[in-house]
């Protein structure tokens, strides 16, 4: 539904109880005008010789307007007017009867317009509030218990007149004698009754109704103005693909929802953006890593082929052959194992599952990891570690395979008969340092820097060559940053490379300071 429909329904949901309201505040001070124009005329009629001749003649005095039409009512019946008074009684206005200059009739009162043919007819009772006309009609009992408590009028309505009320009970001043109350009994014109139920008088309720309609009509055009130009931006806004803004002026309702517009377009932008650009880092990714895993399975494959050959023509093993396969394969599964840590770093933080991690253990299960293909290549590998468990908060899935990374590129680089060394201790101020020491060829000075600044996606240097480096010490780097400890590199006091973990304990962790060196075999 459209908003100026809708508006206007709404103005005119709102404008019928108002104008049925007016309506019935107008009806009841119409009626109680009458009532009031009604009584002053009764008191007024027979105080200008009324009264001597309703008291002289009470058993058949009545009164009744020139413009009534119909029949007497029978007695205890209000349906129709009377017209013909009662046997033996006097006529309704006689030529020389009481009234107005002349003998005349006080003619009745002036009603308002549409009243002409409507017919008034006046009966007497005493202080008893019984009439000794046969004729008068027997008074209503609320009429009856309003004069009692000593009201002045009483009026009762049959609910279907606009005219005011249909029975009209009035004290007279006197208060005494067969004419102490006089009845103005008074019946609507045929038709009168149904249009009781109409609207009010247009002039009433038709010009404010229709002002208040187009003041609404008006007042929200420029709104929907600037709502339909809003709902064209926002659609050539979502055709561009969310490029471009919003105009957004003013400071009301509809400029808060273009600027919530245009903030929510910038987000979705950013959003695919970022979709963009991981689709693009993830082809990188699955080219780079096809690749990887494809050159140590290839070769894995020709180690065994050269094994089956071997065992076909009854020769005896060559040791350096499984040397080399066994080293393919477990360069593999760190490649794998580096695989599913770098998915998790490109999660974020959500996919960190933090817990204490006891490091003590963790550096024992990378030692049993490595130990096979350190003694495949003839290097001595060693640890050292404190007596008393060394706890840290953090993920031990991350940590244990960026530990792993450093120990398997310090095994896998070194030359035989090297050595590599695994040092576990606390520091001064509640910290801990894990350091990776071997006496390999190293990396030259100026290419420290640049290897903790690459990053997974789009490194061509993730080679296999003897100083190749990439996917492992970048997968280490950001463990620690993910963590909040620090990763620092540089040459070892034997002449190879030196790989440090830096970081905090728990606090139920930090006690003392030891110095595990003196463990190393």
């Amino acid at each position: 539904m459209k908003l100026r429909v809708r508006l206007a329904l709404t103005t005119a949901a709102v404008a019928i109880p108002i104008t049925l309201g007016m309506g019935w505040v107008h009806k009841t001070v119409e009626a109680n005008a009458h009532e009031s124009v009604l009584s002053e005329y009764v008191v007024a009629t027979m105080l200008e010789g009324g009264r001597e001749s309703c008291e002289a003649t009470p058993g058949t005095w009545s009164l009744q307007s020139p413009s009534f039409r119909g029949p007497l009512p029978p007695r205890g019946t209000l349906s129709a007017p009377p017209s013909e008074p009662a046997e033996g009684g006097a006529p309704p206005f006689p030529p020389d009867g009481p009234g107005g200059p002349g003998g005349r009739p006080k003619p009745p009162p002036n009603l308002g317009p549409g009243r002409a043919g409507m017919g008034m007819q006046l009966f007497a009772y005493d202080a008893g509030l019984s009439s000794r006309n046969p004729s008068a009609p027997p008074l209503d009992e609320a009429l009856v218990k309003a004069m009692r408590r000593g009201a002045d009028t009483a009026s009762r309505s049959s609910g279907h007149g606009p005219h005011g009320p249909s029975e009209l009970l009035v004290r007279m001043p006197w208060g005494s004698g067969p004419c102490a109350f006089v009845l103005v009994w008074k019946q609507e014109p045929p038709g009168e009754g149904k249009r009781g139920h109409a609207l009010p008088p247009p002039e009433l309720w038709l010009l404010p109704t229709l002002s208040a309609l187009a003041g609404v009509l008006l007042t929200m055009a420029p709104v929907v103005r600037r709502l339909r130009q809003l709902t064209g931006e926002v659609r050539t806004f979502v055709r561009s693909a969310y490029q471009g803004t919003i105009t957004s002026r003013g400071n009301d309702e509809i400029s808060e929802l273009a600027r919530a517009f245009d903030e929510a377009g910038r987000e979705v932008h950013a959003q695919m953006d970022l979709k963009e650009k991981r689709e693009q880092t993830l082809r990188t990714f699955l080219e780079n890593t096809t690749h990887d895993v494809m050159i140590p399975l290839t070769v894995l494959q020709g180690h065994l082929a050269e094994l089956q050959q071997r065992a076909a023509r009854g020769e005896p093993v060559d040791a350096s052959t499984v040397t080399a396969a066994s080293r393919e394969a477990h360069y593999m599964a760190a490649l794998i194992h580096n695989l599913g840590a770098a998915a998790r770093l490109e999660a974020g933080e959500p996919a960190v599952q933090r817990a204490p991690v006891d490091l003590n253990a963790l550096v024992e299960r990378c030692m049993s990891r490595h130990r096979p293909i350190a003694r495949q290549l003839g290097v001595a590998l060693e640890s050292a570690v404190p007596e008393s468990p060394v706890i840290v908060e953090g993920d031990v899935t991350l940590i244990e395979q960026a530990v792993s990374n450093v120990v398997y590129n310090a095994v896998r680089y070194n030359s035989r008969d090297g050595h590599v060394a695994v040092v576990l201790e606390r520091t001064p101020g509640e910290a801990f340092r894990l350091r990776v020491l071997d006496d390999g060829p190293g990396i030259p000075e100026n290419e420290l820097s640049g290897i903790l600044e690459r990053r997974v996606r789009g490194d061509a240097a993730r080679t296999r060559g003897v100083h190749g480096h990439g996917l492992g010490l970048n997968i280490a780097w950001k463990v620690t940053v993910l963590h909040g400890w620090s990763l620092e590199l540089g040459r070892s006091e034997y002449g190879g490379l030196q790989v440090d973990f830096l970081g905090e304990l728990t606090p139920r962790s930090g006690q003392g300071t030891e110095n595990p060196a003196a463990g190393i075999g």
